[in-house]
């Protein structure tokens, strides 16, 4: 692989077919990266309300930075001139950009997509902005994240077929500029695999993207408003396309404890969400096999910590009942503490799957695992990536 990353497969799948789930270890530029993993999002140079010595304490070893965000404001140019993305934010661990297609696509409120890119009016003050694929690598080579991501057009999973395979070409094409137009040579690069629900365009995309330099396999066009049962469905006809492949495979989009696990075991390595960070400002917090709504009266008497155990700040220091009390009186440090240990579960949680994956226990240990994890229902999550 290219210098700017490494990806090596620790331990693979076991022979009989029990799990696709691995263990993997990914290099960059700024540090390694043990997967299976997930990214905090720091959408604007910042994971929301904490401090990067609390992402860190939290357990993280990678973050995602929203490249469409961080062009629009404070823009690409100034975090350049100021050293870039890692100085800019004071975090020197790896950083991983997206494209910015998503967004591009879900929250201008004026888009116009042609072969070439995307006219789209800005959400913070209306302005009109052009997205093509070399534009993206441009921004992204600019903040100098460890990994950059090709431009894509996604849609939704419940897109007629003739719209997802339109968006899945355009992707390819868009991809093929994306590597022509990257040129920076510490800096890795992933493709995206496109196709909605369909397992004809998923194999179509899946050999297409595969047959690119890329450094890693994003699968995209999922944690939509796909269940998750097509989802795995889904994941269960793409990655045998990529078997054999030696990079890594990163899921876009996907959070809740419950599907990052099923994802791994159907053989994912990497994820993002901003949902462990999102759901904790609406004072709901994640522990083995349930979800605690600190806003409900019944926590203002409780002196337990929320979870037992938990070496996040929150739950070392403080009790269920001052949580409580701080999102009723709407202090900030209700969104600080609550996310602390949103993301302390949830990064738990993965350095769990990987201990077990190690062990060669997974397969036994995955009801125990499901048992653990939290389940989200669709309205929950139907956000997460915006």
């Amino acid at each position: 692989m290219p210098g700017a990353a490494r990806f090596d497969v620790l331990v693979q799948p076991p022979a009989d077919g029990s799990t696709r789930a691995r263990v993997g270890r990914l290099e960059l530029p700024h540090g390694v990266v043990e997967t299976p993993q997930f990214m905090p999002v720091g959408t604007n140079a910042t994971v929301k309300a904490l401090h990067p010595d609390e992402v860190t304490a939290a357990g993280a070893s990678i973050i995602l930075a929203n490249t469409y965000h961080l062009y629009l404001r404070p823009g690409h140019e100034r975090i350049r001139d100021l050293g870039g993305l890692h100085r800019f934010m004071g975090w020197d661990r790896p950083i991983l950009t997206d494209s910015g297609g998503f967004q591009v696509v879900s929250l201008g409120d004026l888009r116009v997509v042609d072969d070439d890119g995307v006219t789209f009016r800005s959400h913070l003050d209306g302005s009109v902005h052009r997205f093509t694929a070399e534009h993206s690598i441009e921004v992204q080579q600019a903040l100098g994240a460890d990994v950059a991501v090709a431009f894509d057009q996604p849609v939704f999973p419940s897109s007629p077929r003739a719209v997802v395979a339109d968006a899945t070409r355009r992707t390819h094409r868009w991809a093929e500029r994306s590597l022509a137009a990257h040129t920076r040579p510490d800096q890795a690069l992933f493709g995206i695999v496109q196709g909605g629900l369909d397992r004809e365009l998923r194999e179509e995309s899946a050999r297409f993207i595969a047959s690119l330099p890329f450094d890693g396999i994003n699968i995209g066009g999922l944690a939509g408003d796909e269940t998750p049962d097509e989802r795995n469905e889904t994941l269960d006809w793409t990655i045998p396309f990529l078997d054999g492949d030696p990079r890594p495979r990163y899921l876009m989009g996907l959070g809740s404890p419950l599907d990052l696990l099923e994802a791994v075991h159907r053989g994912v390595d990497l994820f993002d969400s901003v949902l462990p960070a999102r759901v904790a400002r609406n004072g709901q917090l994640w522990v083995p096999g349930e979800r605690l709504n600190l806003r409900n009266t019944r926590y203002l008497d409780d002196p337990r910590p929320v979870q037992e155990g938990c070496p996040c700040p929150l739950c070392t220091r403080f009790s269920r009942a001052y949580l409580a009390h701080l999102f009723r009186a709407r202090e900030m440090l209700a969104y600080r503490l609550a996310t602390c240990h949103n993301l302390t579960f949830t990064l738990d949680f993965m350095a769990r799957i990987r201990a077990a994956l190690r062990a060669g226990t997974f397969p036994v240990e995955l009801a125990e695992l499901r048992s653990r994890a939290v389940r989200m229902s669709g309205s929950e999550v139907a956000e997460k990536r915006a």
